[in-house]
């Protein structure tokens, strides 16, 4: 049974693919009541196609361009929500300032080695999603501004999706929307 004592908001998973977004997005969801936005589900509402289907027939930049969209979308949509936000969205500048003017951010941040452990075969990813030196590369380009557009900072390697919403939830309760930073 879902229960929250917090008050309706908007939190914006962000992180690298493999981080838990959509793991703990769905958790958060089920012990909220809160309606649970996946990035893919976004890019699929919004644009009609499948976030695959895009990048396969008109490529990487077209993805893109439907996945900031897709943020758009739900950061206009009234709240509760948490939304899964696609991991590249901090390298664009339209999407940071979205980002930075939502309620509540929270980075899940997972070293490289565990993000290529979570990830296993790749199914359903990128090519190079199962490769350590690109999840470093990316890891590394991405980290500083996940944090700064971030008001949570959850270091995930260790923790369960359980452990994780525990730490959303007492944030939201004692600071509100605006989340103190843990584990920067």
């Amino acid at each position: 049974m879902p229960t929250s004592t917090i008050a309706p908001t908007t939190i914006v998973l962000v992180g690298m693919m493999g981080s838990g977004k959509t793991t703990v997005g769905g958790a958060l969801a089920q012990r909220t009541g809160w309606r649970y936005l996946d990035n893919d589900e976004l890019v699929r509402a919004v644009s009609g196609r499948a976030s695959e289907d895009i990048d396969a027939a008109e490529g990487e930049d077209a993805l893109h361009r439907a996945e900031a969209d897709a943020l758009r979308h739900a950061l206009a949509m009234p709240p509760p929500l948490v939304v899964g936000a696609a991991a590249w969205v901090v390298t664009d500048a339209a999407s940071v300032a979205l980002l930075r003017a939502a309620p509540a951010v929270v980075y899940l941040r997972a070293r490289p080695e565990t993000l290529r452990a979570r990830i296993g075969a790749g199914a359903g990813r990128r090519d190079d999603a199962t490769d350590l030196a690109w999840l470093r590369a990316r890891h590394e380009e991405r980290d500083t501004t996940y944090r700064t557009i971030a008001n949570l900072t959850i270091d995930t390697d260790d923790l369960d999706a359980t452990a994780i919403v525990g730490r959303v939830l007492a944030h939201l309760q004692d600071e509100g929307p605006q989340l103190q930073a843990e584990g920067s």
